[in-house]
């Protein structure tokens, strides 16, 4: 759950980022049913991201936990130091396929943990979230697909970056973690 928290407030931070970053919302493709809501998706998003953070921390507190005060996910740090940086469009273009391919992975993470967690109210908790999860993967690619010059080579892109995604998680060995783990010399790479 304390793994769990710090990702949501990752997400949301992340959603705000993107508004925040690209505040003109870049022109998307005419006719797009994104183009006119490229902040409105991205703020909702967010908000959606503080809701389950805010879940999660009274779960934690009433379980005795807490929120540590720092965190690092490798296989989210990994994802994104492969993103084209600088690229201008392309830069975008990444970003968000790096947060659908972590949104759509947090939805598989949950419907496994809804089925095989052996506590009601955990697993009523993760059933919940897988579509919250699942309509955030979507806008994202959405979004991805609405970007001028790039949009077109979104499947294709993505593709790239589930490729990426498999060498990452080939390097890190199994740990409690929503996402992440291990590095293959046995060191924990979140330290």
């Amino acid at each position: 759950l304390e793994d769990h928290a710090h990702l949501e407030r990752k997400a949301a931070s992340n959603a705000l980022e993107l508004v925040v970053r690209w505040p003109e919302r870049v022109e998307l493709e005419s006719g797009s049913r994104a183009a006119d809501r490229w902040a409105h998706v991205l703020t909702s998003i967010a908000q959606d991201e503080m809701r389950h953070l805010a879940q999660v921390l009274r779960l934690l507190e009433r379980r005795g936990g807490h929120m540590t005060r720092t965190h690092v996910n490798p296989y989210a740090a990994a994802l994104r130091r492969e993103v084209r940086r600088g690229a201008g469009i392309r830069e975008l273009h990444d970003r968000l396929l790096v947060s659908a391919l972590i949104e759509l992975r947090s939805f598989e993470r949950f419907a496994l943990l809804a089925g095989g967690v052996d506590d009601a109210e955990l697993a009523g908790f993760y059933e919940s979230l897988k579509k919250s999860e699942a309509g955030h993967y979507k806008a994202f690619l959405e979004l991805a697909a609405s970007l001028p010059g790039v949009g077109a080579e979104t499947e294709a892109r993505f593709e790239t970056w589930l490729d990426v995604e498999a060498d990452i998680v080939s390097r890190q060995l199994p740990a409690c973690r929503m996402h992440g783990g291990w590095d293959a010399t046995g060191a924990r790479t979140d330290a």
